[in-house]
């Protein structure tokens, strides 16, 4: 992979059709379609990690998306002007254009996305599908087995978030014709395997997890042939991950460790001098300035306290990701770089983040309020796939035909469709309800709560 080819502003299912916007350049125009889209807006109603909603103010799915932009344009920013500095003379004058002054709405773009694939209910709505399609019934399993493709069947029981947002970008937003350029979707791919391919232990990063369904493999395909992303093998879907996604993924790993502190000490499960012990070491004492330590001693209000902290290190571990990014630049390019950005820091930085994830588990993820939801999610997720699941599998009885209509046209779903089709509607309607929706719909269709008439 090299610089001069890593971008390119061809629209999926648009690829003749140049922008026409003379305001903004076709970047930005990625990033106000997202912002203006209903998936985007759904995001204010999903959990991050605590429940929502709540007398004290945590973050949710849009927030922390918003959040995690901020700290992406930097970084594209401080990325970009350090690419056109060093390779100035083997760049085309386009190239140096899109470096300097677009990277930035590229990588912002993605990171508003990242998380638009993700289910209700956090990380446990991920579960709760892979454990529904894991666990069916005898019957159930056989008939997928005899209706689906190896790798269709995986899509299911190895459902992953990353591979749902790239499933909205590119097919559920073609239908819509919010076409995204090829750069803009090349950088939400965090995991560039299909279903069959990701999930194997050891190797490379990019067999972690799954970051596209067999439905949009061709489009991968497509994007990775265009902007010379190397086939990591030959004998499967596994791909080098685009460079631009370990900007997405650092400026992720920056704010959620942050965020999530603050949002525990909002909700007393941290106190003001546990936080302070986790985020301060990360600064040095520096000659000729006051201590970090006596400058937040200066600050009254304990909530200012830590949005302080989370500013000035946010902005450190920008800074050291951006130096590490070009330390392992050949890496990078080779596709052969097998860790995040944040976990090639320096010693102190890694030992120091360790800490706020060791908390992190013990504390905030294990806390009673998270648990609770997570196990709400497996309960409502897991009745509302049951219910529609067998609706798609026996579509001609009386319960079956009432169900399917509560699933919106815009989906697709009927007779004349594909299994694999019909399960994916399945799928995207559940997968994109936000966590009142999903909660609300459960209570009815099982009849906890009855519609009043």
């Amino acid at each position: 992979m090299n610089w001069q080819t890593l971008f390119s502003n061809k629209r999926l299912g648009k690829e003749d059709k140049p922008g026409q916007d003379i305001f903004r350049n076709d970047y930005m125009r990625d990033y106000d379609r997202l912002i203006f889209s209903s998936q985007f807006r759904r995001l204010q109603n999903k959990t991050q990690v605590f429940p929502l909603p709540g007398a004290v103010f945590v973050h949710n799915r849009l927030t922390h998306s918003l959040e995690v932009a901020s700290v992406g344009r930097s970084l594209g920013k401080a990325i970009g002007e350090k690419i056109v500095a060093k390779y100035d003379a083997g760049l085309s004058q386009e190239a140096k254009e899109f470096y300097k002054f677009e990277l930035s709405a590229v990588v912002m773009t993605a990171c508003i996305a990242h998380d638009i694939g993700n289910p209700p209910f956090g990380h446990s709505g991920e579960d709760a599908i892979r454990t529904y399609f894991k666990e069916l019934d005898e019957d159930k399993r056989k008939l997928l087995e005899e209706g689906l493709t190896e790798n269709q069947f995986n899509d299911f029981r190895n459902f992953e978030g990353n591979a749902n947002a790239f499933r909205i970008l590119t097919t559920i937003f073609n239908q819509s014709s919010l076409n995204l350029t090829y750069a803009t979707l090349a950088s939400i791919v965090k995991y560039p395997s299909d279903s069959t391919s990701g999930f194997r232990k050891g190797g490379l990063i990019s067999t972690k997890k799954s970051g596209f369904f067999d439905s949009e493999n061709d489009f991968f395909r497509r994007i990775a042939t265009e902007l010379g992303l190397n086939r990591l093998d030959d004998t499967a879907h596994i791909y080098a991950r685009h460079p631009f996604v370990f900007l997405v993924e650092a400026a992720d790993d920056i704010c959620y460790r942050i965020i999530d502190l603050e949002d525990a000490h909002r909700l007393g499960i941290l106190s003001t001098h546990e936080a302070r012990q986790l985020l301060e070491p990360f600064f040095e004492k520096r000659e000729g300035k006051p201590d970090i330590t006596e400058t937040v001693d200066n600050i009254e209000d304990d909530k200012q306290k830590l949005s302080f902290l989370r500013a000035m290190l946010i902005g450190q571990l920008t800074s050291k990701c951006t130096e590490v990014f070009f330390e392992h630049e050949e890496a990078l390019l080779a596709g052969t770089l097998n860790k995040p950005l944040i976990d090639l820091l320096d010693e102190k930085t890694i030992g120091l983040i360790k800490k706020i994830d060791e908390i992190s588990v013990k504390k905030i993820y294990n806390d009673k309020s998270v648990i609770e939801i997570e196990i709400a999610g497996y309960h409502v997720i897991g009745g509302l796939l049951k219910e529609f699941v067998s609706a798609v599998l026996s579509p001609d009885t009386p319960k079956s035909k009432k169900l399917l209509k509560l699933i919106p046209k815009q989906f697709m779903i009927g007779k004349e469709r594909t299994l694999y089709e019909n399960l994916l509607a399945v799928v995207d309607f559940i997968s994109g309800m936000t966590d009142l929706f999903a909660i609300d719909l459960y209570r009815k269709i099982m009849g906890i709560q009855i519609p009043q008439l």
